[in-house]
């Protein structure tokens, strides 16, 4: 399994959408085996989803999202669990335990949501 997350400095890029880097950790029974980063240098929505999903990304935790991108990377197969934000290694680890969708996770104004994996 793949699972990326937007980046910026050491937190969750605040919009996937401008977002310049992702970091991806590929996992075996939950285990993280592979990490490596990506850059996002596409501005156009449809480049940069194309560009995203040749990246063979299961899942995408991020922070703010547009509808159209996040249907987009949907239509794609990405598994989107948008609104999150915070730390990326506090992050990947709540995701791993299930506990995403705590408050401190969310950014302001978002609303608990669907973190299964």
């Amino acid at each position: 399994m793949k699972i990326a997350v937007p980046i910026w400095e050491d937190k969750v890029s605040p919009v996937l959408d401008t977002a310049a880097k992702l970091l991806i950790v590929e996992t075996h029974n939950q285990n993280e085996i592979k990490r490596m980063e990506a850059i996002l240098d596409e501005l156009e929505i449809s480049r940069r989803c194309f560009r995203i999903s040749r990246l063979n990304i299961d899942v995408l935790i991020c922070g703010a999202v547009s509808r159209t991108f996040s249907d987009m990377l949907a239509v794609s197969g990405i598994h989107i669990i948008p609104g999150i934000a915070g730390p990326v290694e506090e992050i990947l680890g709540a995701y791993f335990k299930g506990a995403l969708n705590q408050s401190k996770f969310l950014m302001p104004g978002c609303k608990k949501t669907d973190t299964a994996h």
